[in-house]
């Protein structure tokens, strides 16, 4: 059954499955997202797109100024140059707890880049149901883009489970850089 599945638990060692991940951004203080250092930075990552949504969002705002613009690129790049940090850190986790088989196909992103998509596509989503941006999931207000932006955050997630199956079962390995 699909729950129990969602519910299972899951050594530190092991790739976090979809369901856990989409906890970790559900549930800031769900303790799995404290005992496994993806979950942790996937939560960072999901929170760097969050205020890097609203930085563009006061630059775009009309009237904003040539100051507030200038300021908010700035706050964009500073959040960006964190997203590589963390991206970087799940990465490093990879390289020294996933072991690969040679032979194996190499995936063409790393599993940082994946779940920075992920984190990206789940703020997309949030904003889509027209209210302030939370960490907690919404009142479900869906119109058309809203509908669009979750149909994403689900092939992304979909996608996502299938790569930690293959990696798990030895059919694909991540690119460590």
């Amino acid at each position: 059954m699909p729950t129990e599945y969602a519910q299972r638990s899951f050594r530190a060692e092991e790739l976090p499955p979809a369901a856990a991940l989409l906890r970790a951004f559900r549930e800031p203080d769900d303790a799995d997202r404290h005992r496994h250092s993806v979950l942790h930075a996937a939560l960072e990552l999901a929170e760097c797109h969050q205020r890097r949504h609203q930085a563009l969002e006061r630059a775009h705002a009309p009237g904003a100024s040539s100051t507030q613009v200038a300021a908010c690129s700035q706050l964009v790049e500073d959040i960006d140059e964190h997203r590589a940090e963390w991206i970087g850190r799940i990465d490093a986790w990879v390289a020294a707890n996933i072991q690969h088989r040679s032979g194996a196909s190499l995936h063409t992103e790393t599993l940082g880049a994946v779940i920075d998509r992920i984190a990206e596509k789940w703020i997309a989503a949030q904003c889509s149901l027209g209210e302030e941006i939370t960490m907690r999931p919404h009142p479900l207000q869906v119109d058309g883009e809203a509908h669009l932006q979750w149909t994403r955050l689900a092939e992304l997630i979909d996608g996502y489970q299938d790569l930690i199956t293959d990696v798990i079962e030895h059919r694909r390995r991540l690119p460590v850089w």
